[in-house]
């Protein structure tokens, strides 16, 4: 649930969002998990939501208590990878992010004493990591609250539609920055408000 104390500052600094807040209720997040969660983000990679969540289900078949823990990863075998679906390079994207979180001892990393940056940062040296996967990793799983991302094409759709915006113009992502900053700081909220929005009638 989106407090009442977030919604009405969505609603006062703008007012094209009143209609959106209003209509939608937003889901409760739960998930807590960075390293799970990017496993799974590699493998959705420009698959439908029914694809991916089958393929990553029969991945997470291949380990005790279904936990892809980095060493149960690191020992697999690249066919046993592409044998549950995954493409080659995302085989090899799954065990870069386990050697990565296994090297640098990020299981049990306290995530919240890192910035927004410092996190995208960090975690786009994985090959196979890019920075909108790490601005969902942040929105979605760590739950900050201040995340615009920009090179979304849901937002982008969404923020074209609301404000009818021409999505060709040179100046499309700037304009988007300037329309989202009366959000702050919870351009994280208002952003899955477009979201929901974007397929309405």
């Amino acid at each position: 649930m989106i407090s009442a104390h977030i919604k009405a500052h969505l609603k006062e600094s703008d007012t094209a969002l009143i209609p959106l807040i209003d209509a939608i209720e937003l889901p409760q997040l739960t998930s807590k998990d960075v390293y799970v969660d990017l496993l799974d983000s590699i493998v959705s990679q420009q698959l439908s939501v029914k694809a991916a969540g089958t393929i990553f289900a029969r991945f997470l078949d291949l380990f005790p208590n279904r936990y892809p823990a980095p060493e149960w990863v690191l020992t697999l075998e690249h066919e046993q990878l592409r044998g549950v679906g995954l493409s080659g390079q995302k085989a090899n994207y799954i065990k870069n992010t386990a050697q990565f979180f296994l090297d640098n001892d990020l299981i049990e990393k306290d995530w919240t004493t890192l910035a927004d940056d410092e996190i995208i940062q960090q975690l786009t040296t994985i090959k196979g990591v890019g920075k909108w996967t790490v601005q969902m990793i942040l929105m979605f799983t760590l739950q900050r609250e201040d995340i615009l991302p920009i090179d979304d094409l849901g937002i982008q759709q969404g923020m074209t539609r609301l404000y009818h915006m021409d999505a060709s113009a040179k100046t499309f992502k700037k304009e988007m920055e300037k329309l989202a900053e009366p959000w702050r700081p919870y351009r994280s909220i208002a952003s899955r408000y477009l979201w929901r929005w974007k397929d309405t009638k």
